[in-house]
């Protein structure tokens, strides 16, 4: 009985210590720097969209951020003689960019971020927002609706530590988002 005692303390204590670490690792409680109502700031860069914040909360391992944007593109139609036309009905549009911040970045639980989307590809092949495909569709500008940011750690574990999901109303226009103008959710 003393020896199966033994055996289940000394288990108990390894759980622990390993549940201990484990929190250490992946972040107890990742989040944006500056309080429940924080979210990060944003710029229009005309085709790409950048997020810059701080997060606070971080463990211990090197950090992927991501964003997903969703916007409405403005597109111009050229037909073969040279042309041109506003892009008739062109389709809203999903852009994605990454950053990898290493764990010696990261100071007591805190970095800073930037995160930039790429831009998509132009010529649209197909020309889907034109009279037709022997048209030639340039995306000229794209007005950015809504954002998901998402924080991994450690990188490359599949374990997302936090998901920020913002909206602008109205849909970016260029330049700095106004902060008011912008409305996110963090889970």
């Amino acid at each position: 009985m003393k020896r199966a005692s033994r055996i289940g303390i000394a288990t108990c204590v390894c759980l622990l210590a390993l549940a201990m670490a484990m929190t250490s690792v992946l972040g107890s409680s990742v989040h944006l720097k500056g309080g429940q109502k924080a979210k990060p700031s944003f710029n229009d860069l005309g085709l790409r969209l950048r997020a810059s914040g701080e997060l606070t909360g971080l463990g211990f391992g090197d950090v992927n951020v991501d964003m997903t944007a969703t916007a409405d593109v403005k597109s111009t139609c050229t037909n073969q003689g040279g042309n041109q036309a506003p892009g008739q009905n062109p389709a809203p549009i999903t852009v994605m960019g990454s950053t990898s911040i290493l764990n010696n970045q990261i100071k007591n639980g805190n970095v800073p971020f930037t995160v930039t989307t790429n831009a998509p590809t132009t010529p649209v092949p197909n020309a889907p927002g034109c009279p037709n495909n022997n048209w030639r569709e340039d995306i000229n500008d794209l007005l950015f609706r809504t954002a998901t940011i998402t924080v991994e750690q450690p990188a490359g574990s599949g374990m997302i530590v936090l998901t920020v999901d913002c909206t602008f109303t109205p849909a970016t226009t260029g330049g700095q988002v106004p902060s008011g103008n912008v409305a996110c959710v963090s889970h």
